[in-house]
């Protein structure tokens, strides 16, 4: 995979932040985020999307609030239940977390998904261009807005 140096800038992590990685596969990324997270003091869990754990039919789990990023990594697009997906990422993000969608390129309608986000209440959607190997969409979930979790 190509340097991460962009991608990871996408991040600044503080110290107790807990991100989660929705993915088929732990790879470098993962390990990339492990590292950055761990020298700050923050954690990252990884839900694996494979034969031995999760299907595609099923959600994956997490508390309400309790993570201050959530990234798909090849598993949205995917996933039987999209819109299920995005109501749990909803409520386990904190106020004012950030999701992320990624999936390889040409995979994904980059602006079907934007408007998704817009559609379950994440702010300010935007693609970004930083892995080569991917589309990569991002957004927000602001405190008191929508849903008001």
């Amino acid at each position: 995979m190509a340097d991460l140096k962009q991608f990871l800038e996408l991040f600044n992590p503080l110290p107790g932040n807990h991100y989660l990685q929705v993915t088929t596969r732990a790879d470098e990324i993962t390990d990339a985020l492990t590292s950055t997270l761990e020298k700050v003091g923050g954690n990252l869990s990884v839900a694996l999307y494979n034969d031995e754990n999760l299907d595609f039919s099923k959600p994956f789990r997490a508390p309400a609030r309790s993570n201050d990023i959530i990234i798909f990594q090849d598993t949205f697009v995917s996933h039987k239940n999209q819109k299920m997906i995005l109501k749990i990422a909803y409520t386990s993000l904190a106020n004012t977390a950030d999701i992320i969608i990624m999936e390889k390129k040409g995979v994904m309608d980059i602006e079907k998904m934007k408007n998704m986000l817009e559609e379950f209440e994440f702010r300010a959607p935007n693609d970004i261009d930083v892995l080569p190997e991917y589309d990569l969409v991002m957004a927000k979930k602001m405190h008191m807005w929508g849903n008001g979790l």
